[in-house]
């Protein structure tokens, strides 16, 4: 039950509604006993007017209109509860998913660089579902089946005390049965969840990069993994099926025979007339009232303990340290002379050994600088560690003369714009990809970015324009395209410092160029940093700072570190030499 008290905690805000949703219940149940109780009045007066002649036609009429009234206001309050407890619902999921989703914004990006997305997905859907399908019960059908139970036997117990305790016992038989069924079904269903979260992750991995998949002709593999999951799936719920209904079998069992008790007892005392006609009827409807819980029961457990093993995923995110703060939106000032400097900064990720080791160096305003090394060196820690999606190890980092944890996440952020090797687009409109960075841009400033991008002709050509969508991740766009795109992003937001991570490894010769003329214009006046592998786009740059095993090796312009040995010139090399044999096949060297 830990994690249904976790579920009453978080749900706080909205206790208000339950508090009124427990009055109306509690109403409702007492009126819906009137009716089988004036019932009993009635039948009294029948077969005291056919037995006795002392039966009394206004007392009857008065009693059936008032059992009518009490149907009436018995089903507005069920209905009024109801359209409650469906609002109650949709407030309830509105918060968890914001609840859930305010965390996934807040935590540090190495949760993100080890989770599946679509792993994450599932257990937010998951999550809330089984939360709000346990509250939404719980306010629609548990609260109201233990009061009405309650108000049962109080009554049973006025009229007939051993038929109320016959009917009581009941109660912890089902409930008996009913906790060890669904604690077996709970266990099981951990198992369940955890395939299907990594089959659900990697389904949506295979549809993100569909094209990967079939140029590889690995439909049927893909296809045959997620099926043998399925079937793992299938063969648990095997398991909890027949642990479920091998306990109801004998949850029924148990029903017949006290129930066959109790008609004993009602009957036998009625035919020897210690009980009236009238109260046998009443005793029997109050009966076929008792077992409408009970037959719930192995629902509501089983709702239970779903929410119980569905939300384990859920509170553990929630549970996860929170690293950044994002609602505080108060307008931040751009810094108007930017400097980056790194004094004996050390970074390591969870479980491995360190990336970057003692590494210092100062970035001046308006400079442009190039990271050199080969794959793995540490370039892209540094730049991550620059945008504050990780913290060091050790050292200090300073932005001007602040330390970075003097500073916010977002104040950081809101002074760097980037542009990304992978393209990163959202799968809406131009307009809203090139305006991500300034939300509140007017047409006119969009158009001038895209200008300054050189991908205003080719947007321009689009049906819709500006308007036109890009598709998931930028699909219905070329490179070139995109990174023009991403460009004129970085172009609008304006920031005094830009990152440009490996921006046109994946181009062709001639989208290079055309990206690079953007690029140009978008270095002006600005400290850059550049991430790259081509040295073509690295070669205006005023320092090269190349790195080898996590350490700065060596520091330069990048015409004095061509001329003397060491790893910039090696990669240099490589790349000269690789060209020189691509004209030499061609006979034009």
């Amino acid at each position: 039950m830990e994690n249904i008290i976790k579920i009453i905690k978080i749900s706080k805000p909205l206790h208000k509604l339950v508090y009124i949703l427990s009055i109306l219940i509690l109403l409702g149940s007492a009126v819906s006993l009137a009716a089988p109780i004036l019932s009993k009045f009635i039948v009294d007066n029948i077969v005291n007017e056919l037995q006795h002649k002392t039966g009394n036609i206004h007392t009857l009429i008065l009693l059936v209109i008032l059992a009518f009234a009490m149907n009436i206001i018995s089903l507005i309050l069920e209905s009024i509860s109801e359209r409650l407890g469906d609002h109650f619902a949709g407030e309830l999921r509105k918060f968890l998913t914001e609840k859930f989703y305010d965390k996934t914004l807040s935590l540090p990006q190495s949760y993100f660089d080890t989770q599946v997305s679509g792993k994450i997905i599932n257990q937010l859907a998951r999550g809330i579902t089984s939360i709000q399908g346990f509250l939404n019960t719980g306010t629609n059908f548990i609260l109201p089946t233990i009061i009405q139970s309650i108000f049962t036997i109080a009554v049973l117990a006025y009229y007939n005390l051993p038929i109320a305790v016959s009917a009581f016992l009941l109660f912890p038989i089902y409930m008996g049965l009913s906790y060890y069924s669904t604690l077996k079904w709970g266990r099981e269903e951990i198992k369940k969840n955890k395939i299907e979260d990594t089959t659900r992750g990697r389904i949506q991995e295979v549809i993100a990069n569909m094209n990967l998949v079939k140029s590889f002709n690995r439909q049927f593999s893909e296809y045959k993994s997620a099926s043998e999951s399925l079937s793992r799936i299938n063969e648990i719920y095997a398991v909890q099926s027949k642990t479920f209904h091998i306990f109801d079998f004998f949850r029924g069992l148990s029903l017949n025979i006290i129930l066959f008790i109790i008609n004993i007892i009602v009957f036998y005392d009625a035919f020897h007339g210690s009980l009236s006609i009238g109260t046998m009827v009443l005793i029997l409807q109050l009966v076929a009232q008792v077992r409408i819980p009970l037959f719930a029961m192995s629902f509501i457990l089983t709702q239970v303990q779903t929410a119980e093993s569905g939300s384990k995923e859920y509170f553990e995110i929630l549970e996860l340290p929170s690293t950044e703060t994002y609602k505080n939106q108060e307008i931040i000032d751009k810094i108007k002379n930017p400097s980056i400097r790194f004094e004996n900064v050390s970074f390591n990720y969870e479980n491995s050994g360190e990336i970057l080791k003692d590494v210092s160096f100062d970035i001046k305003n308006k400079e442009k600088v190039a990271l050199v090394g080969h794959s793995g060196a540490g370039k892209t820690t540094i730049v991550n560690l620059i945008l504050k999606f990780y913290t060091p190890s050790s050292g200090v980092i300073y932005l001007g003369n602040e330390t970075y944890k003097s500073v916010s996440h977002r104040f950081i952020r809101e002074n760097i714009a980037l542009v990304f090797q992978d393209s990163e687009l959202f799968s809406s409109t131009i307009k809203e990809n090139v305006a991500y960075g300034k939300p509140k841009a007017c047409e006119k400033e969009i158009i001038t970015a895209l200008k300054a991008a050189n991908a205003y002709d080719f947007v321009m050509g689009f049906s819709k324009g500006i308007e036109n969508e890009v598709g998931e991740r930028g699909v219905k766009l070329s490179g070139g395209q995109k990174q023009r795109i991403q460009i004129a992003r970085a172009i609008l937001k304006d920031a005094p410092i830009l990152i440009l991570d490996e921006a046109t490894s994946s181009l062709d010769a001639k989208s290079e160029k055309e990206v690079y003329d953007a690029l140009n214009m978008l270095m002006k006046n600005r400290l850059v940093i550049i991430i790259a592998h081509r040295f073509s786009t690295i070669q205006n740059v005023d320092r090269v700072l190349v790195i080898d095993e996590g350490k700065i090796v060596d520091s330069g312009k990048p015409k004095e570190l061509a001329k003397k040995s060491g790893i910039y010139s090696d990669l240099l090399k490589y790349q000269i030499e690789g060209n020189k044999k691509l004209l030499e096949s061609f006979e034009i060297y």
